[in-house]
């Protein structure tokens, strides 16, 4: 924590952390928001099933190839700068997509969201670590987290009114209001922590060395990978909501939001969980918690869809306890990254983005559409992802058993 840290954020934890959290929801609201629109944009563009595929595919590569460098630039702008623009460009982006003539248009400005909306989630957390200690980042990290799960599921509730009683380019002038009063918001309250004296030399040859050392840094890779992994065990469903809830259910839409409130209990109890952890309980047993429970979960999820018919009274708890394991442990994991450079802890939380957002993106692409007509194919692809996580972290504990040990 720098010095002028007491200076930077007069207010309360709670208000810092709706800030930051709100700017990481920004990037899921986008994609989930006008999933249910689905139907009504291709009617009206006249485009094909695989032509709205791509204006979600380009929105996510753009994402994950974007999270790379957010965190990098503000190493050498500063957090403020780095925010600010790219809420900006993402406000622009959202108008242009509410004015696109053509479904070409739609991919275009898509891709310009995806490129602009990663540097909120990713700055915020790089943000938290400059301010904080690591037992009180810990608990703003886990208010975050409580905040930020509610974006995927009260996001498609809110896209699926808005396009059901409006046109579908309400749900992007919908975007592109929330996104203006961010900037504005943000451009009145979001502290500097990254003081000037800090910063990084913006040379091509010194990222690259940067990059190159922290995405050969094994301990990283598993961390990163023990994070980012499994958080798609649940956003899987969350994309296949329409076949789960629907087809697999039998669920009326406006039945669905059901699934989506368990899911950000789950997310909530966990993160209040962890936040309630900080300074008393050490980083590698909360973790160890945390995939305890994704792992139970799971594996009853799969045993009882191979054993039953899935119905509404079982189906959906066990998903939603997995989010709250999921939700205990990636604060802790969170920091731990960050930790791990603290000169670079926004080129790490970059790169942590990418991993992440790179397996949504393969998830959402190849996973989903494989294996959503199936209850037992998507707890099989579910209990995939969690064990991705888990051997990771099994891996990390057993090479480097220090990490996390300590409680502070």
């Amino acid at each position: 924590m720098h010095s002028d840290a007491p200076v930077a954020w007069r207010g309360p934890l709670w208000a810092l952390s709706i800030l930051l959290a709100l700017l990481g929801m920004l990037g899921p609201f986008a994609i989930d928001t006008y999933l249910p629109a689905f139907p009504a944009i291709a009617a009206g563009l006249n485009a094909t099933p695989l032509q709205m595929q791509q204006t979600l595919s380009a929105y996510l590569f753009a994402f994950a190839f974007m999270a790379l460098f957010h965190g990098s630039l503000s190493d050498s702008f500063g957090r403020r700068p780095v925010v600010l623009w790219g809420l900006g460009i993402f406000t622009l982006a959202s108008a242009g997509c509410a004015l696109s003539p053509t479904i070409g248009w739609l991919v275009f400005f898509r891709a310009l969201q995806g490129l602009s909306a990663g540097g909120g989630i990713v700055v915020a957390r790089a943000v938290i670590r400059d301010l904080f200690p690591q037992a009180q980042a810990q608990k703003v990290m886990s208010q975050v987290t409580i905040f930020f799960g509610i974006a995927p599921a009260i996001a498609p509730m809110m896209g699926g009114w808005v396009s059901e009683h409006l046109p579908w380019q309400s749900v992007f002038w919908l975007l592109t209001a929330i996104a203006a009063l961010l900037l504005l918001t943000n451009w009145r309250l979001l502290p500097e922590s990254l003081p000037r004296e800090r910063r990084q030399p913006l040379h091509l040859g010194h990222l690259m060395r940067g990059y190159w050392q922290l995405g050969t840094n094994p301990r990283f890779v598993l961390l990163a990978l023990a994070s980012g992994v499994p958080f798609n065990g649940m956003f899987l469903y969350v994309l296949a909501a329409p076949a789960f809830l629907g087809e697999h259910l039998h669920l009326q839409p406006g039945q669905f939001f059901w699934f989506f409130l368990l899911n950000i209990l789950g997310i909530m109890g966990g993160a209040w969980l962890s936040g309630r952890m900080a300074g008393k309980v050490a980083p590698k047993r909360q973790i160890r918690h945390g995939f305890v429970i994704m792992l139970a979960m799971v594996l009853l999820n799969l045993g009882a869809n191979l054993l039953f018919t899935p119905h509404v009274a079982w189906a959906m708890l066990p998903i939603c306890i997995f989010s709250l394991g999921w939700a205990l442990m990636v604060p802790v994991i969170t920091l731990l990254v960050l930790d791990l450079v603290p000169a670079r802890r926004g080129m790490a939380s970059s790169l942590q983005a990418f991993v992440g957002s790179t397996a949504n993106g393969f998830v959402a692409g190849v996973i989903a559409p494989l294996v959503m007509h199936s209850t037992v194919g998507m707890a099989a692809a579910s209990l995939l992802m969690m064990l991705i996580g888990l051997v990771a972290w099994i891996w990390l504990h057993h090479r480097w058993p220090e990490i996390g040990r300590n409680v502070t």
